[in-house]
């Protein structure tokens, strides 16, 4: 098989994973959301709301898609497009796991790999806040145009200690190559130890995580940090006067933004898809054992139905969670969905820190939004870029 043709099957694998868990990471907020809250959540379309998502594509795909008269038409239909580009792009030199082997081709589990990913990632990240600037300014509407302008200051004031928080990991890297970046994190100390950034010598970088987690979500506008989009202050910030598959392509972009953050994260900080402890001590059968776990419990429930028609609904998740866990334990299939399942499980607990989060904590003051980021957030990610440089010469 030709690289070409090879590449074109990766990026289709790739859209509709991407596609299906922008959908489904949507229907996960509103279900944690809602536990939190002590609610249900999406419950009536499909079993325990899992119809939800694309009920609500049918929604957004036929809603009057209107067209304000005092906006400029221009700018007002490049924004929301702008936003969903810039937001998916980052995604195509993303790796998500170790070289494989495919129709007698050794290929990168990633559409394309960038001696300079990270740099890549960085570049297209910050142009994004021209989509929400050209949002507020072609509403021509007040409201929207404070909330892009907040947006623009917001995210230009974090994204200084989020690229410091990046330079402290790649120092301890000496790359740029997000897969290289991966690839130096394998290993472990004293045979257990996991030698991921924020475990490994001469400098752990725990507070560069920290503060990455923490600029991630203010790059993102998500809650404590989203100001642009105080409905109580701004109606819905840079957005209010979108609508129809307009207004999703910003909601999109948002939870595409998300995902980006914590692949990124992942990889710099957390191993990649490495495992938490060595194969010899049996991290080769963590993920048969969670798919079969949960399939015991779908099993439970199926027989024991809290409504009617989890009577069937359950036992056919129960065999799909089977079938799952016993295609890690073949051979052939295991060595390449391991690496998958340590590399989502990874993100995966990233993703349930930022919908925790949004449930958890208030929204900051604009004040208090710009003084943490320049009083405490910058000058910690300063000191603790100057003191892993200066270990990182000592002992290198």
């Amino acid at each position: 098989m030709d690289f070409f043709t090879l590449t074109l099957i990766k990026a289709g694998i790739v859209a509709a994973i991407l596609l299906t868990t922008l959908a489904y990471l949507q229907w996960a907020e509103r279900k944690l959301l809602a536990h939190i809250q002590l609610r249900l959540g999406p419950s009536r379309v499909g079993p325990h709301g899992l119809l939800q998502p694309l009920a609500d594509v049918i929604k957004l795909l036929t809603k009057e898609d209107l067209l304000p008269a005092h906006v400029n038409k221009t700018l007002y239909m490049i924004a929301p497009f702008l936003a969903i580009a810039l937001a998916l792009i980052p995604i195509s030199v993303v790796p998500f796991g170790p070289e494989i082997e495919v129709f007698g081709v050794n290929t990168h589990l990633q559409l394309t790999d960038l001696n300079i990913g990270l740099l890549f990632i960085l570049a297209i990240s910050s142009v994004g806040v021209y989509s929400v600037v050209l949002a507020g300014w072609a509403s021509n509407n007040k409201y929207a145009l404070l909330g892009s302008l907040r947006s623009a200051a917001q995210m230009i004031s974090y994204e200084l200690p989020l690229a410091v928080a990046l330079a402290s990991a790649l120092l301890m890297a000496n790359t740029l190559s997000l897969r290289e970046i991966a690839d130096s994190q394998a290993g472990y100390y004293l045979g257990f130890i996991p030698r991921w950034s924020v475990f490994q010598l001469p400098m752990p970088q725990i507070i560069s995580f920290a503060v990455f987690l923490i600029a991630g979500f203010a790059e993102t506008n998500r809650i404590p940090f989203d100001l642009p989009e105080a409905e109580t202050e701004l109606v819905a910030g840079f957005h209010t006067e979108y609508s129809s598959m307009k207004f999703a392509s910003f909601f999109m972009a948002e939870y595409a933004n998300i995902i980006t953050m914590t692949c990124i994260a992942t990889l710099l900080f957390l191993g990649g898809w490495h495992p938490l402890w060595p194969a010899a001590y049996g991290s080769s059968f963590v993920p048969s054992i969670v798919f079969f776990s949960g399939s015991a419990i779908a099993l439970y429930h199926g027989l024991h139905p809290a409504r009617p028609k989890d009577r069937y609904s359950l036992p056919a998740v129960a065999i799909a969670f089977l079938v799952a866990g016993l295609l890690f334990l073949v051979p052939a299939l295991g060595g390449i969905l391991t690496p998958l399942f340590w590399f989502a499980a990874k993100s995966g607990f990233l993703l349930f820190l930022f919908i925790w989060v949004r449930g958890t904590l208030p929204r900051f003051r604009y004040d208090q939004l710009m003084r943490f980021a320049w009083t405490y957030l910058f000058p910690v990610a300063m000191a603790n870029l100057l003191v892993t440089g200066v270990l990182v010469a000592v002992f290198a």
